[in-house]
């Protein structure tokens, strides 16, 4: 898929990528593929375990040794435990260590850390942004959030709600009468309500770059008017980039300018978010993250661009943060939506709103979902709710978690590497120790797996640019994952063998620690009008044969 992204640009008009899917929900730019650029290439494969999995880091260019240096003045200690304006005491330099140690051990070439507790944020960064220039990571570095993006833009609808512009039941058409799908049925009756909870029916893997223009998103809702349909608006989840692009197409609406700036003057400015953007120019003046793939020796290189997103996927999926903006965020929903300043900037009940269960997760282990809310993820640890979001680019990796009866927030923002490992190693000791959270075991089948039949849900299995085949291969379950439509070419199939867990639960050998954190969840599930589907990266693709 060849894409001339600047006029004039010699680099940006032979660029070639390829890519098998979307990163959205499955925490995952795509599972195989090559790229080309002037002078070089390089590829990735998730399948032969080389996509997202630690690889030893590369030596360093030997340096010239440098003069003695002679001072009478020892270095001044770094602080390695803080007392908060409560009285706890935080180790920061024990975190500082298991992070640079974490991500050295997964090969991550950067990454920064921060949380939130006892109101408190503290910030912590390791690592580079950038291999090849070797410019460090710091707590001021900006990363690119991915799917994170949907939450701010769901915090904008529910400030319309608040204010009596829109209401979360009513019928999308009824303010975005050019609003339109497929089917003329479903499009009477998808609600902004089911837009934010992914249970419209709408798919996520329509990816179109409708320009720069600020009519970037009224064209891209025109657009997908004609694309399949995961299932039946209200009868399931599955995860939707459409939907968000559509929600943010009616903050446009409603407020009378581009997403972008509504977001800018209705969230970061209050919020005081200075180093929080949507544009790929608003990142210069910052120290920027690049992210990084590994290539075919498995070692990680640059990715071939730093961002290959659209400006209409920007609702679902573009904004630029650091690590301790995301938390500030955050924080904005630990504290009933009051800014740090006493600004109101979404009422008490929105904020409970978005963290209410609205509806359950067949697959609950791709991104650690157990249901829900109006835009955040929902999670259950043992007994203790927590919400929050994962999000990815191309070589960039995002996670976000909060515990709101222990009042903290913790932000992972990563450029690469084993990310999903760093993120599960990291966080079961961080919310442990802070929160009193225990983590569940990584996805993973017994070592003595049931004997299932798989015989019930073997078929084809088919959503936008997707085609599932499940079927039997010398006893065993085995599917074979293939892009057809629009994304045909893109990546040779992925065949994997499925290992049950349970009768509609399997773990797909060969995903990567991309889905999860060694294997790839499929999970079946019947839908509320009869309709098998399969589900992969939190979408659901209906049986059709």
């Amino acid at each position: 898929m060849s894409k001339k992204a600047q006029q004039g640009s010699k680099w940006n008009d032979l660029r070639t990528w390829r890519a098998t899917g979307s990163w959205e929900a499955s925490d995952s730019w795509g599972l195989t593929g090559t790229w080309r650029m002037e002078g070089a290439s390089g590829s990735w494969d998730a399948a032969q375990d080389t996509f997202g999995r630690p690889h030893p880091a590369p030596e360093p260019d030997p340096q010239p040794a440098a003069a003695p240096v002679t001072t009478t003045e020892a270095p001044a200690a770094v602080a390695d435990v803080i007392e908060l304006a409560t009285g706890r005491r935080v180790d920061l330099g024990h975190w500082q260590r298991r992070l640079d140690d974490l991500r050295e051990e997964h090969d991550v070439p950067g990454a920064t850390l921060a949380f939130v507790v006892d109101d408190e944020v503290q910030e912590l960064a390791s690592g580079v942004l950038n291999r090849q220039t070797g410019v460090e990571a710091t707590t001021d570095s900006v990363f690119q959030l991915g799917s994170i993006a949907k939450v701010y833009t769901a915090a904008l609808i529910m400030q319309l709600v608040e204010s009596g512009d829109l209401d979360l039941d009513a019928p999308v058409v009824s303010v975005l009468p050019e609003f339109a799908t497929i089917d003329p049925e479903a499009t009477k009756v998808i609600t902004t309500r089911m837009l934010l909870s992914h249970t419209s029916g709408l798919t996520c893997d329509f990816h179109l770059d409708t320009g720069r223009g600020d009519d970037s998103l009224a064209k891209y809702v025109e657009a997908a008017k004609g694309v399949a349909m995961d299932c039946p608006p209200g009868t399931a989840v599955s995860y939707s980039g459409i939907g968000y692009v559509v929600l943010g197409r009616v903050v446009e609406v409603l407020t009378g300018t581009t997403w972008d700036q509504a977001l800018k003057d209705r969230l970061l400015t209050p919020l005081g978010l200075t180093h929080t953007m949507t544009l790929p120019e608003e990142v210069l003046p910052f120290r920027a993250a690049m992210g990084h793939l590994a290539g075919p020796d498995g070692e990680q290189a640059l990715a071939p661009a730093w961002d290959l997103m659209p400006r209409a996927a920007g609702p679902a999926a573009r904004v630029c943060a650091t690590a301790g903006d995301l938390v500030r965020f955050a924080k904005l929903h630990l504290d009933g939506g009051g800014a740090a300043d006493g600004t109101r900037v979404l009422g008490p009940d929105s904020v409970a709103a978005m963290q209410r269960r609205e509806t359950d997760v067949p697959d609950k282990w791709t991104v650690s979902a157990d249901g829900w809310g109006l835009g955040w993820t929902l999670y259950d640890w043992d007994g203790v709710p927590g919400f929050g979001h994962d999000g990815a680019s191309i070589g960039q990796y995002a996670y976000l978690r909060v515990v709101p009866g222990a009042g903290v927030a913790v932000a992972l923002l990563t450029n690469g590497g084993g990310s999903r490992l760093l993120y599960a190693d990291l966080l079961r000791e961080l919310l442990a120790d802070l929160a009193g959270v225990t983590m569940p075991a990584p996805f993973a089948p017994a070592e003595q797996p049931p004997a299932v039949d798989i015989t019930p849900w073997t078929g084809t299995y088919k959503r936008e640019g997707v085609l599932i085949t499940v079927s039997e291969r010398d006893g065993r379950p085995h599917l074979v994952y293939a892009f057809v439509d629009g994304m045909a070419g893109y990546s040779p199939d992925l065949e994997m063998e499925l290992v049950p867990l349970s009768d509609t639960v399997f773990a797909g050998a060969g995903g990567g620690a991309s889905f999860a954190e060694d294997w790839m969840p499929v999970v079946f599930s019947t839908l509320d009008d009869g309709t098998k589907c399969a589900y992969i990266g939190m979408r659901a693709a209906p049986k059709t044969a």
